[in-house]
């Protein structure tokens, strides 16, 4: 038995939520999650606030809406980067999955925010949310998995490619020196310390709500840095990121 085809009255009814959601994205960016309204969403797509309700009925269902999309949208997003890697690769589907991760967010950062900014005031995430928001993150486990696998656990770490991280933090280090903490700040201790602090998601953030501002000079080149680390510190070794000649 196969599902019945969609009616030209469902195709209607989808296209019209997809509008809704489009223009509550839309606000996502300029306004943020906890700014969220139905009313105005009704107004920039041409409806009256009562004719919106018959497709959600109130502001939550609308944020359980735009984060199963949202989660689902990433979470395809980082799969794809994987799937285009040998499996065996692991070190190339790392980067190429951690990498999805920015480019996405870079890309939605109002939906980043609603994913993984500050908590919604009145809002709880229903139980529908939770798989599409696993996507992303069990994507990184397998990887991480299929390095691991017929080996013992890593005892140390393993030693990442002899890159200096170079002028990507002097921002910090200049900092930490202005505050007294030490004259001889080494650049992999900082860096190491930033990636402690951060991870992928907390690098995304960091970058996309500007508390990098006067610490790193060139994010991307600072991600693949930290993705390349985190790798190492799992044990097993990143794909090198092409990020130019002069590495």
């Amino acid at each position: 038995m196969t599902d019945r085809a969609p009616t030209a009255r469902d195709l209607a009814r989808e296209t019209i939520r997809a509008r809704i959601t489009d223009a509550a994205r839309a606000r996502l960016t300029d306004e943020g999650p906890a700014q969220l309204s139905l009313r105005a969403v009704a107004r920039d797509v041409g409806m009256v606030s009562s004719a919106l309700y018959r497709y959600f009925p109130s502001r939550d269902d609308l944020l359980t809406a735009l984060l199963v999309q949202d989660y689902d949208e990433l979470g395809a997003a980082v799969e794809a980067a994987d799937a285009a890697h040998d499996r065996a690769d692991v070190g190339a589907r790392w980067v190429a999955a951690c990498r999805a991760i920015r480019t996405w967010s870079l890309a939605h950062p109002g939906d980043f925010a609603l994913l993984y900014g500050s908590p919604v005031p009145g809002y709880a995430a229903p139980q529908e949310t939770i798989e599409p928001a696993t996507r992303a993150t069990l994507v990184l486990v397998r990887i991480v998995m299929d390095a691991m696998d017929g080996r013992d656990a890593p005892t140390s770490a393993v030693v990442p490619s002899p890159r200096a991280p170079g002028s990507v933090v002097d921002g910090a280090i200049d900092y930490i020196r202005s505050r007294g903490i030490t004259r001889d700040a080494p650049v992999e201790a900082v860096m190491r310390t930033l990636m402690a602090w951060t991870a992928v998601f907390g690098t995304v953030s960091f970058e996309l709500f500007g508390h990098y501002v006067g610490s790193v000079t060139d994010h991307e080149r600072y991600f693949d840095l930290v993705v390349e680390r985190l790798a190492a510190d799992i044990g097993f070794a990143a794909a090198r990121p092409q990020i130019g000649a002069a590495d």
